[in-house]
């Protein structure tokens, strides 16, 4: 991983977790709010879960078209679900 030197508090490693597992938060979101490309975010995640948590989040997220903003239907404007409790993440209520 190539920000290693970037040490995330608690706070931040939860909310890369939180987002890295929405279906509806792109990896571009990710990128915008913590500066980790989508690589990054994949070494990220197989260093902070158990390993089959990771094959399982692995697994989910290669099919998932609403993880790159490029692939989404053009009608999904929003980072997050109009369903999905309030996190306290700023640009999801931009």
């Amino acid at each position: 991983m190539k920000k290693e030197a970037t040490l995330f508090n608690t706070i931040d490693t939860d909310r890369i977790i939180q987002m890295a597992w929405e279906d509806r938060t792109p990896f571009e979101a990710i990128h915008f709010q913590f500066d980790l490309k989508e690589k990054e975010v994949i070494e990220f995640m197989r260093k902070n879960s158990l390993p089959s948590s990771f094959r399982m989040w692995r697994k989910r997220m290669q099919s998932r078209k609403t993880k790159h903003t490029a692939l989404r239907n053009s009608t999904v404007n929003r980072f997050k679900c109009s369903r999905q409790k309030e996190s306290g993440n700023k640009i999801a209520k931009r």
